[in-house]
């Protein structure tokens, strides 16, 4: 089960600070595409997500796409985001992380990746021994295929939200207050 959990999780990428980085020790950012800086399918950003990369960059944490979708989906991403990129990935297999880790000139524990997706993003960086950090789906998506695996992933979530690996943002604390559901 180890190998299906996230070293941290938050809602959204732009939770993401690069002082939580700095903390895990990383230098490196591997991101997905769908649910992690845009919707599903959606050729729109993610609001202050394009900013956001530049401050991870800024911060000199290095920064790249990593995707099982097609060229032109993640080559149009990449390019709003000026980010290099991999397509076709094939995650959760080693390949296309083995191949980010070269081109950021990173060793794997120094690289985080950052997705919506256990069986895929987690399980993928936990496999070629890189830190992960999982994020809250902003969609759900309907094809079967994605309903089984949000179903499987549903008692995981959980298992992450109970160990405290879930890190909660100002809107979750507001929330939970408001609603008398304090951790």
């Amino acid at each position: 089960m180890a190998v299906l959990l996230p070293t941290l999780a938050v809602k959204h990428v732009t939770d993401i600070t690069s002082e939580m980085l700095y903390a895990m020790k990383v230098k490196g950012m591997i991101l997905d595409v769908d649910n992690t800086l845009s919707r599903h399918g959606c050729p729109i950003p993610f609001e202050g997500s394009v900013e956001w990369t530049y401050e991870m960059r800024s911060a000199g944490i290095k920064v790249m796409i990593v995707s099982n979708n097609f060229k032109k989906r993640v080559s149009e991403f990449a390019a709003k985001y000026d980010l290099p990129y991999l397509y076709r990935a094939f995650k959760p297999m080693p390949k296309g992380y083995k191949q980010a880790m070269h081109y950021l000139h990173l060793p794997p524990k120094e690289i985080v990746v950052v997705g919506d997706q256990i069986f895929t993003d987690i399980l993928g960086a936990n496999l070629v021994g890189m830190k992960s950090i999982l994020l809250t789906p902003k969609d759900l998506e309907h094809s079967f295929s994605f309903c089984v695996r949000r179903k499987i992933e549903s008692p995981i979530r959980k298992r992450i939200y109970r160990k405290g690996i879930y890190r909660h943002t100002t809107s979750d604390v507001r929330y939970l207050h408001q609603n008398n559901l304090r951790k």
